[in-house]
């Protein structure tokens, strides 16, 4: 009973809040607010976030964010198990964009705030179009905002860092920019792929060492995923899996 009170009062927060703060960043574009560092395109999404986390019970413990440069530009690669994920990022990294789906852009008010916010439209199925996504996220890098990306594509259902897509590694050679590899845990059980019922918790994010891309060329691209996929199963497996 205790959970389903908690899961209905945080969808009304989440249907509240994206409401508001989306119309909020629309209104901001319209009569032409500046999206600069520290502005409301910054602030909304963070805002946001915590709200919906806060309602939500859940509490978000960074680890390593001080490893970053404050005026770097970044591609953060993330695991994906939940859609807490993407509230515990949005809340705590710093100034970037999305790489996020396109289906999500056919919301009304949220798809347009993220439109507002800059956010990458992927269409996961066409590997023509998605890759035309990365032009776009280049763009964003060379602009200098970091962008966040999922490798692994959709959601999964455990832990193990899955096999990642080649192109958000295409994307890093093409623009220069370092790799950021992060780690989420604690996700799945605050809420799992495809389940409704959520449960508060704490989730923790590990923002590990940057892996440069200067100087790599396209043939290069399999081994650079190898190695950012290898430092983040080591991170899962030494703090969880092999415990």
């Amino acid at each position: 009973m205790i959970a389903m009170l908690r899961t209905l009062l945080t969808m009304i927060a989440l249907l509240v809040s994206t409401f508001f703060f989306a119309t909020i960043l629309i209104v901001a574009a319209l009569v032409g607010v500046p999206n600069r560092p520290g502005s409301i395109y910054d602030m909304a999404p963070r805002m946001w976030s915590r709200t919906i986390l806060w309602v939500a019970g859940v509490r978000v413990r960074m680890h390593g964010l001080d490893r970053l440069a404050a005026d770097g530009t970044f591609i953060f690669i993330c695991n994906h198990v939940s859609l807490f994920d993407i509230l515990a990022l949005v809340g705590w990294l710093p100034r970037n964009n999305f790489v996020a789906k396109a289906e999500l852009f056919r919301i009304p008010v949220f798809g347009h705030g993220m439109r507002v916010l800059g956010t990458v439209p992927i269409e996961r199925e066409n590997q023509k179009a998605a890759f035309g996504a990365y032009d776009i996220a280049t763009a964003r890098i060379q602009g200098g905002t970091s962008v966040v990306v999922f490798p692994e594509g959709t959601r999964g259902t455990e832990y193990a860092i899955r096999r990642f897509k080649k192109g958000p590694f295409v994307l890093a050679i093409k623009s220069g920019a370092p790799i950021v590899p992060v780690v989420v845990y604690g996700t799945i059980e605050i809420l799992p792929k495809g389940r409704l019922l959520m449960h508060p918790g704490i989730i923790d994010v590990y923002v590990l060492d940057q892996v440069p891309t200067q100087g790599l060329a396209y043939d290069d691209r399999d081994a650079l995923a190898q190695t950012v996929h290898d430092r983040m199963q080591v991170v899962m497996n030494d703090l969880y899996l092999n415990r």
